[in-house]
């Protein structure tokens, strides 16, 4: 039987995901040197990098319920980091010289592009594992909603196999003695059954002869597409009557507008305005997907299910769920585990709250008094 993947075993089961907050070498310092994280992801690069476009590309936090208290959410017309590949190689081998012993903490680098370049960056992240202080893995986007006519491959079942086809490939042409690191993919939010099934499908689709899918873990989920922010918001529609109006209409009355309604409502974001949305509103449909992909997985590996046969197992059973979306406290914290997932992942959070919401997370999930205990 080929070889099994290996895990991706991070502790304590915390980290920041591929976002703006983790674009340069001080803020990834920052991230790995915080005691609350057990890894570190870098934004998502190309090997040639993006090109980045200030006017058109940016972010903005809200506060989802209209409460007036703290924001709470993101939307984003961002695509991705601007610093190639080998700059966030150097950047880890930067990081690791500060080192004078060897870590158990990942960085986990975020990669993307056509599936070539995958099979591409996934030699690269290998051949710089052997020579840092600590763990390497690969995350590959294929979820990022931004792209103009470049539609988010883990939507398509044919698109996601390439993929994995590419990397299982690069995988079998790695160098004799090379180490095999942990190599995952990061998901769009999926919102009926059979995009759950097509992406299963894909990966045990992806499953060499005898052997089993190539991944290790699976980031669930990235950011939700097409949505829309007021910079300044519309106004509340005019109060519903008392009781009900003759459908005859009285000249001598007339409803009184707000005069404000006649200014001009302008997007939050540049262009159409439109963007991926995270934090506070996504948290249901994170937690949606995150429960699914557990029961899916879970089901492929209970003597009830078809695929359960020791010549049919296709998936690891080391195969690792990071949870992300709208976590920002201990007790997101909780439910993110709670729904399935293995570690949890924070963007809009670190945005909004900077390094120490990590430190906040721990304390509130092992505060015995405020019912925690154990991560």
């Amino acid at each position: 039987m080929a070889q099994e993947p290996p895990p991706l075993d991070i502790h304590p089961p915390l980290i920041n995901t591929a976002c703006p907050w983790a674009t340069t070498i001080d803020q990834l310092k920052r991230l790995y040197f915080c005691p609350s994280t057990g890894a570190v992801t870098t934004r998502t690069s190309l090997l040639k990098g993006f090109d980045d476009n200030p006017e058109k590309h940016q972010y903005a936090f809200f506060d989802a319920g209209h409460t007036g208290t703290a924001q709470n959410a993101s939307l984003n017309s961002l695509g991705y980091s601007p610093h190639t590949l080998e700059s966030y190689l150097t950047m880890i081998n930067s990081i690791s010289a500060e080192l004078s012993h060897w870590h158990n903490k990942w960085f986990i680098v975020s990669v993307t592009g056509l599936p070539e370049d995958i099979a591409e960056s996934y030699k690269l992240v290998t051949a710089a594992a052997a020579d840092v202080q600590f763990p390497l893995a690969i995350e590959i986007n294929l979820s990022c909603p931004n792209i103009p006519n470049l539609p988010p491959p883990a939507y398509s079942q044919e698109a996601l196999t390439a993929y994995l086809a590419h990397l299982q490939q690069a995988i079998v042409d790695a160098p004799p003695g090379a180490k095999r690191i942990p190599v995952g993919v990061k998901t769009p939010p999926y919102t009926y059954s059979t995009q759950f099934d097509s992406f299963i499908a894909a990966l045990e689709a992806s499953a060499p002869p005898n052997g089993v899918c190539p991944l290790s873990f699976i980031t669930a989920t990235n950011t939700l597409g097409s949505c829309f922010l007021f910079q300044n918001p519309p106004l509340s529609p005019l109060p519903l009557p008392d009781k009900p109006t003759s459908s005859i209409s009285d000249s001598s009355t007339s409803p009184t507008i707000d005069s404000s309604l006649s200014q001009p409502l302008v997007a939050q974001l540049p262009d159409l305005g439109l963007g991926g949305m995270a934090g506070s509103p996504l948290h249901p449909l994170s937690l949606g997907n995150v429960r699914i992909l557990r029961r899916l997985l879970s089901e492929r590996f209970q003597t009830s299910h078809p695929s359960t046969s020791e010549n049919n197992k296709k998936l690891s059973p080391h195969l690792r769920i990071i949870g992300v979306g709208g976590v920002a406290d201990a007790a997101g914290y909780r439910r993110m585990r709670a729904a399935g997932a293995d570690v949890v992942g924070l963007a809009t959070g670190l945005g909004v709250k900077g390094v120490g919401v990590f430190g906040d997370i721990e304390k509130g999930v092992l505060d015995q008094t405020l019912g925690g205990g154990a991560w």
